[in-house]
C-alpha cells in the first residue's frame, strides 16, 4: 500500500506521527470508451466555450457560478491561504459511544500506521480506545478539504472513518409518512416470526459479487476465443403481495425449511441464497471431516489381530456360559437324591 497522507494525531498534549492508507478498494471491472468499428480509444479535448481553443492543464482554474452568467475564479493560491488548522493533524475533539454515531454519516475508511518513533503512544491510544469502548470524534483535512471523522480500533489498527457533515444528509420527505397506516397484531407477530426464523450471525465471506464473476467469465471467454457460457437465470423479484399474511406465512415456512426445520405450513420451503451458501459450506466441511475419519474406521476393520481377538473373546464367553449351564444342571441332579433320602427317613420313623 502507498501512504496518501502524513501527519499526526493530536491527542491532548500527545502528538502521534502517522501515515494514512486507503482501507478499502473497489473491485469493479473498469472499461474504456472505444470506437465500435476499430476499437480505438475515445479521447476528449478540453475546449474553452468562449474562444473555442483547447486549454492545457496549467491554464485551468476552479470557478464558482454565482448565476447570471458570472463566475468567480479561484486559484491554487486562494486554496493555500485557507485557514485549515488540521492541515497536517488529526485533532481529537471528544470521545463518544460508538452506537451514538449514525452509520449514514460514514464515508471512507483509512488505516493509520505509526511512524517509527510514535509506536508506543499509538499503541497507548489504541488500547485506551478499546478499554473505554468509545470512538474518537476528530477533524482532519484530506485533499484540501476539512472533514469530520471517527477514530476507532479494527484488528489492532487505528481506523479513520471520514464522515459527512450533518447538513449533507438529506431529509426523507415521502408522502406515506403523513398517512395513518394500521398494522394488525397478527401481521406484526408473523413478521417478527419471519425475522426470528431468518436470524443469524453476520459472515461477510458468505456474500459474493455474482455479477462481477459472471462479467469476468464473459471477458475471459472472449480473450480465449471460446464460446461465452450464459449465466444461470436470475430469480425475478416476487410480485407485490396481495394477501400479506399468506405471504408472511409462506416466507416463514421457506426460511424454516432452509434451516432444516419443519415448516409451519407443512410445505417444502425454498432455500434462500445465503442459507444455501452456508449449507454448501457446512456440507463441504462435513465431507472433509468424514474423509479424515474414514481411514481410521477402515484400519480397525482390516486389523486381523483385532478381529481374531474379538472372536476369541466371544468364544471364551460362549464356553464360560456353556460350563456355567452344565454346572447348574449337575447341581440340580445332585440335589434331587438328597431330598429323596430325607423323605425315606421320615417314613421309616413313622412306621417304627
Amino acid at each position: 500500500m502507498r501512504a496518501i497522507w502524513r501527519g499526526a494525531v493530536s491527542f491532548g498534549l500527545v502528538s502521534i506521527g502517522v501515515r494514512v492508507y486507503s482501507a478499502t478498494e473497489e473491485k469493479d471491472i473498469r472499461f474504456h470508451q472505444v470506437h465500435r468499428t476499430d476499437g480505438g480509444r475515445i479521447k476528449y479535448k478540453r475546449v474553452c466555450s468562449v474562444d473555442g481553443e483547447e486549454v492545457s492543464y496549467d491554464d485551468i482554474a476552479k470557478g464558482y457560478d454565482i448565476g447570471g452568467g458570472e463566475m468567480v475564479i479561484l486559484t491554487d493560491e486562494d486554496f493555500a491561504e485557507l485557514p485549515l488548522s488540521t492541515s497536517h493533524a488529526i485533532d481529537v475533539l471528544e470521545f463518544v459511544p460508538a452506537e451514538q454515531v449514525d452509520p449514514i454519516l460514514y464515508n471512507k475508511a483509512y488505516f493509520l500506521e505509526p511512524e517509527s518513533a510514535a509506536t508506543k503512544p499509538y499503541v497507548l491510544l489504541r488500547d485506551a480506545l478499546t478499554d473505554s469502548e468509545r470512538v474518537a470524534i476528530v477533524k482532519v483535512a484530506l485533499r484540501q478539504r476539512e472533514q469530520l471523522a471517527t477514530l476507532r480500533v479494527r484488528e489492532g489498527v487505528l481506523l479513520l472513518n471520514t464522515m459527512l457533515w450533518p447538513d449533507e444528509i438529506r431529509q426523507p420527505g415521502f408522502g406515506f409518512l403523513d398517512e395513518k397506516i394500521t398494522v394488525r397484531p397478527p401481521e406484526l407477530a408473523m413478521a417478527s416470526s419471519l425475522i426470528d426464523s431468518m436470524a443469524g450471525e453476520f459472515e461477510p465471506d458468505v456474500f459474493t459479487d455474482d455479477y462481477r464473476a459472471a462479467l469476468q467469465e464473459v471477458i475471459d471467454a472472449k480473450v480465449e476465443g471460446r464460446q461465452v457460457v450464459q449465466p444461470e437465470e436470475v430469480e425475478e423479484a416476487p410480485a407485490a403481495a396481495i394477501d400479506l399474511m399468506a405471504a408472511l406465512r409462506a416466507s416463514v415456512d421457506r426460511a424454516r425449511a432452509a434451516r432444516g426445520e419443519a415448516p409451519a405450513g407443512g410445505g417444502a420451503g425454498k432455500p434462500t441464497p445465503i442459507s444455501a451458501a452456508k449449507s454448501a459450506k457446512q456440507a463441504a466441511a462435513a465431507k472433509k471431516a468424514g474423509e479424515k475419519k474414514a481411514p481410521a474406521k477402515k484400519a480397525v476393520g482390516e486389523s486381523g489381530g483385532g478381529g481374531g481377538a474379538a472372536k476369541k473373546t466371544a468364544a471364551k464367553k460362549t464356553g464360560a456360559a456353556a460350563k456355567s449351564g452344565g454346572a447348574a444342571k449337575s447341581g440340580a441332579k445332585k440335589a434331587a437324591p438328597a431330598k429323596k433320602s430325607t423323605a425315606a427317613k421320615k417314613t421309616a420313623r413313622k412306621s417304627a
